[in-house]
């Protein structure tokens, strides 16, 4: 796994989220990315809806399925990725720069701590891989 993100979190549905002066940047992973293939369509949180810990707040339509986007913390939506809606590729192209999906404010730092750390979401990736 070509990636330096040793301060993000990540999720078993393949979210990611970096934290940064009490809000959480979310994506999908770049194993996510791989397995959906060329990414035609996003469907984005509401900013201002208050989100809980893996619960859906979106959808990724790509080539080959539809997949839904969870949330991987508890908190309102800040800001969200207006540039997917006319570029849904840069998921592909850059899913831990570009394609972040939103910004969270979060309700519970504690939750992060939840979350699987690079190390651990690299294992279970391997893991996946096998089944």
């Amino acid at each position: 796994m070509a990636m330096k993100h040793e301060s993000y979190r990540f999720t078993e549905e393949h979210e990611w989220v970096s934290v940064k002066g009490g809000m959480g940047i979310v994506g999908i992973t770049d194993y996510a990315q791989k397995q959906l293939g060329d990414i035609v369509y996003v469907e984005l949180p509401e900013v201002g809806r208050m989100v809980e810990k893996g619960k859906e707040i979106g959808s990724i339509e790509s080539v080959k399925a539809v997949a839904d986007i969870y949330s991987p913390v508890t908190g309102e939506v800040l800001l969200v990725n207006e540039a997917l809606q006319s570029a849904p590729d840069l998921l592909n192209r850059d899913p831990y720069g570009e394609g972040w999906i939103a910004k969270i404010s979060l309700a519970d730092p504690g939750e992060i701590s939840s979350l699987m750390d690079l190390t651990s979401y690299e294992k279970f990736v391997e893991e996946e891989a096998k089944k």
